[in-house]
């Protein structure tokens, strides 16, 4: 079932969904499991599955000399998401990247996706590639994510990359998800420059947005409202984190480019150990909730990084 047909049906109400991170390679899926378990009491709408990029790793071949390879450290995202959909009957939303694969890639994994009865792809570019400082795109593949927009949604009207097919048997047609900044993306230039891109991406197919995690509610009630002013009428639905440990004060700003709220910041900086500051943040975490709740969002969108305690405890306030 499709993102959006969750929301039309919901009427209104509030919908749940998470974000999960595969394991790393040569991990097994139980503790995945172990994870996910005690957050489907709460019967969350969808799942949405990462995807990493490549990276480089080094192998030693003896003599003080290493090799440099490009392994992915997270594969398995749709091999997740077929088992997730099997084992819990819910559905699953693969993250599909312009970085790391060629359009040939790309378009045997929407088919693959077809089979499978994934019927949602959110798309990203995805960021560079780690060790280079901007996002390069693979020969071959998709620049930006607009690109693989259109390219998912060309394939749901049959338009392959190799020819047209007509008259096929396949539903084609997905439900795409894009990310959203409401504090702007790290690249743009303006605000206004981004929610341009957003739009663009919007007029190429796109049927809803999740945002990149903030937490000042203000940010995407401000988000929401240029928005709609710029044309985009499409879900936009909040991603969330609480913030778990006392390095986030720091870590966030520098990797995700968000401001903290002085009252936050100050919250956080007088616990003497990381267990009170994932007490402040699941109780910041709460109140933002609440905010969002009446202001009528779609859905409640976590982002768990693999853990699912403290997410637990938030979502059973409400659901």
């Amino acid at each position: 079932m499709k993102v959006t047909d969750h929301i039309k049906e919901a009427k209104g109400k509030t919908l749940l969904s998470y974000e999960i991170i595969p394991p790393q390679k040569g991990h097994g899926i139980g503790d995945l499991y172990k994870n996910i378990d005690p957050l489907m009491e709460f019967k969350p709408s969808f799942i949405d599955v990462t995807t990493s990029r490549e990276e480089y790793i080094y192998l030693e071949k003896g003599n003080g000399l290493m090799e440099r390879k490009i392994s992915r450290m997270r594969p398995g995202t749709l091999g997740i998401c077929a088992s997730i959909q099997y084992k819990y009957n819910v559905d699953t939303v693969p993250h599909v990247l312009c970085g790391g694969f060629t359009k040939e890639e790309t378009e045997y994994l929407l088919v693959d996706c077809l089979y499978l009865g994934i019927d949602n792809i959110m798309a990203l570019r995805g960021d560079a590639m780690k060790g280079e400082k901007y996002f390069e795109p693979t020969k071959g593949g998709n620049r930006y994510a607009s690109d693989l927009v259109t390219q998912i949604n060309d394939l749901g009207k049959g338009k392959f990359l190799h020819g047209e097919i007509s008259g096929n048997d396949l539903n084609n047609s997905f439900c795409i998800g894009v990310a959203g900044y409401p504090e702007k993306h790290l690249e743009a230039p303006s605000m206004q420059y981004d929610l341009k891109m957003l739009k663009q991406k919007v007029e190429l197919g796109a049927d809803y947005v999740v945002t990149q995690m903030f937490l000042d509610n203000q940010k995407y009630f401000e988000f929401v409202k240029l928005a709609r002013e710029a044309g985009i009428d499409v879900p936009i639905i909040p991603g969330i984190k609480p913030l778990a440990v006392k390095k986030h004060l720091q870590l966030l700003p520098q990797v995700f480019k968000i401001d903290l709220p002085e009252d936050l910041v100050n919250a956080v900086s007088q616990c003497k150990n990381n267990e009170a500051v994932k007490q402040v943040g699941i109780e910041w975490c709460v109140q933002q909730c609440k905010e969002l709740l009446d202001f009528g969002v779609p859905a409640l969108h976590f982002y768990t990084m693999g853990k699912s305690d403290n997410i637990q405890k938030i979502v059973s306030e409400f659901f």
